[in-house]
């Protein structure tokens, strides 16, 4: 466990979070023009508040997913200048709105935008497949010259020495980097909130979680202060902000997106491949950095990597596509408007010729003993010694993920190899069951329940099962929640993981919201589930509403 007694720190930490604040309040001030000051009086809901106070032209411009911005930039019919300077306003916006950021970048992304248009001048042509496209990047993803905190007061003077290998292949495709968005202590929580920055709320319900660890990310893509923004998911981090906020978000297979140049604490942290990610305001924005990404071959200067392409999937031509449901992990049964999602789209997928079949849970408590044993091999104590360092204050879900956990415990050699042994043996039965079920991607919950409340998203086992297993997943947006039709039922808990999960249904507060599934394939079948969940939004129609 992590230790008690707290060193003094050099300075009281309000007074480094203050001027953590205040630095994030100078980069959003050096705006030019200055962004539209946000009203004191906010409703719960924000998505109608940029229109109410951005121009005609950057809403237009910020409301275009990728797929229709690349082209437009590509052949010059929308300048680098003008798109990052509308997503510059735009981030600022949603900052004042649900405060996602730590900083924005003006000033070097309307430097890169101008070199950008200059060389389009000049060539007549883009400098690469992501020409001109602002991009937001969560915190802890390193930048020459730039903080890299990790959540903690006490790395608020860790400065990165060199740009991450990502943000060094995304920068020679063109990309423009706008904005770097919030995380939590820690960043174990499926919530974002720190003592640096405060806490990041939902667009839709100020009252509620956008998820975490990359809920800045989430946030600020639901409200196109972004279009594609890079995440972590060790646990959930990338699924959770994306299924709280109706956008997308792909969970890749361990060793195929570098790694290389990014702030992290969790000891042992190989012993749970930790993975970056595309989160985005569109399916199309996720293959578009899979491919730029994969295309590049990271693999030469960053060997960990497998070296194998970007592969196009192809449907079966000799039988029908056959998605397995997880209707429920047999430990927690996902709210109404889950369980109605999943009822609804494989009823759809169904009619339009895909055979869907039951998909039964193996051993998923199980599982997660073993990845909750995995998680601090130290015990916590490297989490507890930044936290104590500055003196800061335990955040709630940082208490609850490391000290109340009782699957924390620190590893002697034996016992990291029993658990390394155990993680081995269940990824094979897994496999196994796999192949007597013989489907082709499994369609299942992101978690228990919409958004949640602040401070109660303590159910990690609908996410954290696909990391131990290093299987990609992608979360997606299909419905929202109608509190007419999602009525909890009166069915037995099925334990006290589920007894604590219902008792945060809300129907009141949660009306309206996104509610998202996930589509999971087997270990490297990232193309596979991207290709299916192509051909379903086009067979079915997804989102069944506009989010």
């Amino acid at each position: 466990m992590p230790p008690k007694t707290k060193p003094k720190p050099k300075r009281q930490w309000q007074e480094v979070a203050s001027e953590a604040q205040s630095y994030r309040n100078s980069t959003i001030s050096a705006l030019t023009p200055p962004a539209p000051k946000i009203p004191s009086n906010l409703p719960r809901n924000v998505f109608s508040v940029p229109a109410q106070l951005l121009s005609p032209q950057i809403i237009q411009i910020t409301n275009l997913p990728t797929e229709q911005l690349l082209p437009l930039l590509a052949t010059g019919q929308l300048s680098a200048v003008d798109v990052t300077t509308a997503y510059l306003h735009r981030a600022a916006v949603a900052q004042g709105l649900v405060n996602c950021l730590t900083e924005l970048l003006s000033t070097q992304a309307l430097a890169r935008a101008q070199e950008l248009d200059a060389h389009f001048q000049q060539h007549k042509r883009p400098i690469g497949p992501l020409h001109g496209l602002p991009i937001s990047v969560k915190e802890h993803i390193g930048f020459e010259g730039l903080r890299c905190t990790t959540g903690y007061v006490s790395h608020w003077d860790n400065i990165a020495k060199e740009d991450s290998h990502l943000v060094t292949i995304l920068r020679r495709a063109g990309a423009v980097f706008h904005c770097r968005t919030t995380i939590p202590q820690t960043m174990m929580h499926l919530e974002t909130d720190s003592n640096l920055y405060g806490v990041t709320t939902n667009p839709y319900n100020s009252n509620l979680s956008p998820g975490g660890s990359s809920g800045g990310e989430g946030a600020l893509l639901a409200l196109h202060g972004s279009c594609l923004g890079i995440g972590s998911d060790v646990g959930g981090s990338i699924r959770s902000p994306a299924a709280n906020c109706g956008v997308y978000g792909l969970k890749p297979t361990a060793f195929r997106v570098p790694t290389d140049g990014w702030g992290y604490i969790m000891a042992g942290a190989d012993s749970v491949e930790s993975v970056l990610g595309p989160m985005s305001t569109s399916l199309p924005g996720l293959q578009h950095f899979m491919k730029t990404i994969i295309d590049s071959q990271p693999w030469l200067t960053e060997p960990a990597l497998l070296p194998f392409p970007w592969r196009e999937y192809n449907l079966p031509t000799d039988r029908p596509l056959r998605i397995g449901v997880l209707w429920n992990d047999q430990i927690v049964r996902p709210h109404p408007p889950i369980t109605r999602a999943l009822k609804s789209l494989a009823d759809r997928m169904q009619g339009s010729g895909i055979e869907v079949v039951d998909f039964k849970p193996y051993l998923h408590e199980e599982a997660w003993a073993i990845i909750a044993s995995l998680y601090f091999t130290d015990g916590g104590e490297a989490d507890g010694q930044a936290i104590n360092a500055s003196g800061e204050p335990w955040r709630p879900l940082s208490e609850w993920i490391i000290t109340q956990n009782s699957c924390v415990k620190k590893l002697d050699v034996g016992e990291l190899t029993y658990w390394l042994e155990e993680r081995e043996a269940y990824r094979k039965e897994y496999a196994l069951h796999w192949n007597e079920l013989g489907v082709d991607a499994v369609l299942c919950p992101v978690g228990p329940g919409v958004a949640p409340k602040h401070n109660t998203a303590k159910y990690w086992w609908y996410t954290s099962q696909w990391n131990l297993l290093d299987y990609p997943a992608v979360a997606f947006p299909v419905t929202k929640v109608d509190r007419s039709v999602d009525v909890l039922g009166e069915e037995q808990s099925l334990s006290d993981h589920d007894a604590y999960n219902r008792g945060l249904w809300d129907p009141e507060e949660f009306d309206g919201l996104p509610v998202s599934l996930q589509l999971v394939g087997r270990r490297f079948d990232d193309e596979k589930i991207l290709g299916i969940l192509e051909y379903v939004k086009g067979v079915v129609g997804l989102p069944f509403e506009e989010m």
